[in-house]
């Protein structure tokens, strides 16, 4: 069984974080559309990347006490390429399919370092 996906070709420090900002969303899916959501995940990671790379890191995880909540953390050059990005959702090919495998979104939210 798959207990969490880690994908990182970042590191942090503290030079690196500064202006960036983080996103945690918190999404139920079943068993069944496990495998697909976190393929399509990183299919829109790529998508949203792909003219510029705006999610610098991001991490897919599994709750360790309910195998059927995941969490994106993602790590965005700046609170503006979040913006950017939320206006264009419904362009990126995977954000329908996406969606349409997420039985529940129970958190979505985006932090700013505080040091």
């Amino acid at each position: 069984m798959l207990l969490s996906v880690i994908y990182a070709d970042w590191y942090y420090t503290t030079e690196n974080l500064m202006g960036t900002c983080s996103e945690f969303a918190v999404f139920k899916v079943s068993k069944e559309h496990l495998a697909s959501v976190i393929e399509l995940s990183e299919s829109l990671f790529m998508e949203i990347n792909a003219l510029e790379k705006v999610i610098v890191f991001h991490e897919i995880l599994q709750k360790t006490d309910n195998p059927e909540e995941i969490c994106w953390h993602l790590i965005w050059s700046s609170e503006e390429s979040v913006k950017l990005t939320a206006q264009k959702w419904t362009t990126f090919p995977s954000s329908k399919a996406l969606e349409s495998l997420v039985d529940e979104k129970r958190y979505y939210g985006h932090f700013m370092p505080l040091i």
